[in-house]
């Protein structure tokens, strides 16, 4: 049925923004923080601030949470197949890293937390995850809910997400780790003249590719989430194990609300201010 067929109510057109009204309220709620036993530390920006401010969330404390897992002696050397033990670790190492960021936000009476930087590193003989972000709440929050979500996105990411009516879960991660094999000895010495395809390498990027992208989205179904969004990928061989492949995948596990979707009218927004002036606060006065 058409908007335009008679006994379906006429779409209601989309509520005009007022972008000034919503800097004061922001800038209101910064002066006048739900909590007045202690300020706020973060690493969001003034914009993303603001941001979080209008849409009923403030920023609490800026939290971490790391994890190093140990990689048994042995794994690189030459073999086929995916390395198992390398790829637990670094999953291991992840899960660790965000259930103690989570143990931090909860501390702090947070919701969940937005902004993480996800920083992996992977060693000969350990695998380390390190995670930094910010612990943010409803600025009406009366409970902290038991498990707060994790989210790699921005503070204007997660405002605009909640804006449409979507939640985050949590960070879905997915790793793999998998031998190239080694070339004949006959091959080696027929293509080494040649420009030909390292099949042994491709196959392997493409077999990490695979399994690193199910371990993501399952971890994502594991948290009922809909889907990921922001993905973001590593891979490449290792510096001290050339013959090895790595694939990491990770990314915001999402669902729509309570109240499901909301759309959003877009808006385009052309600067005339000259990049050198800078902002009046005195602009923002009522």
């Amino acid at each position: 049925m058409s908007p335009s067929e008679p006994g379906r109510p006429p779409a209601r057109p989309p509520a005009e923004v007022d972008v000034r009204a919503e800097l004061l309220r922001a800038v209101r709620c910064l002066a006048h923080p739900t909590d007045q036993a202690r300020g706020s530390t973060s690493d969001l920006s003034i914009d993303e601030a603001l941001m979080l401010h209008s849409v009923g969330w403030e920023p609490i404390d800026l939290i971490c949470g790391v994890s190093l897992e140990s990689i048994p002696y042995g794994v690189w050397n030459w073999g086929s197949g995916e390395i198992g033990a390398a790829s637990a670790a670094q999953t291991q190492a992840v899960q660790a890293a965000a259930d103690r960021l989570r143990e931090e936000c909860l501390s702090v009476s947070g919701y969940g937390v937005v902004g993480v930087r996800v920083e992996l590193e992977v060693h000969r003989h350990h695998a380390d995850a390190v995670l930094v972000g910010t612990a943010v709440r409803p600025a009406d929050a009366k409970r902290a809910p038991a498990s707060p979500f994790v989210s790699d996105l921005s503070a204007r990411d997660f405002a605009l997400l909640a804006s449409a009516g979507w939640e985050p879960m949590g960070l879905a991660f997915g790793t793999s780790f998998v031998y190239a094999p080694r070339r004949s000895v006959g091959k080696v010495l027929s293509q080494k003249t040649q420009n030909v395809e390292l099949t042994n390498f491709t196959e392997a990027m493409y077999s990490a590719r695979e399994a690193a992208m199910e371990r993501m989205q399952s971890s994502a179904i594991t948290v009922g989430a809909t889907g990921v969004v922001a993905v973001r990928v590593e891979e490449g061989p290792m510096p001290f194990a050339h013959h090895s492949i790595r694939f990491t995948a990770w990314g915001t596990a999402v669902r729509p609300g309570p109240s499901g979707h909301r759309r959003i009218a877009p808006q385009v927004v052309v600067s005339v201010n000259d990049a050198r002036s800078q902002f009046e606060a005195s602009a923002l006065r009522d």
